[in-house]
């Protein structure tokens, strides 16, 4: 029987204007563009090293 995998919705609620270069592409990564824009994604090691990484930029909600 399959896992049950979390999902989490990831929201770009902060500019990446003057932003570091490597933040801008971590967002980038995760699939977020302008303002407001969210993606919902697996919550993987990797997914949510990103959101740690840009969390002073980003919006994490967990959803069932």
């Amino acid at each position: 029987m399959a896992k049950k995998v979390k999902k989490v919705r990831i929201q770009l609620v902060r500019s990446t204007i003057g932003q570091k270069p490597m933040h801008r592409k971590t967002v980038k990564a995760l699939g977020l563009g302008k303002m407001n824009s969210s993606v919902e994604k697996e919550a993987t090691p990797m997914i949510m090293g990103m959101a740690a990484k840009v969390s002073h930029l980003i919006k994490v909600e967990e959803i069932s």
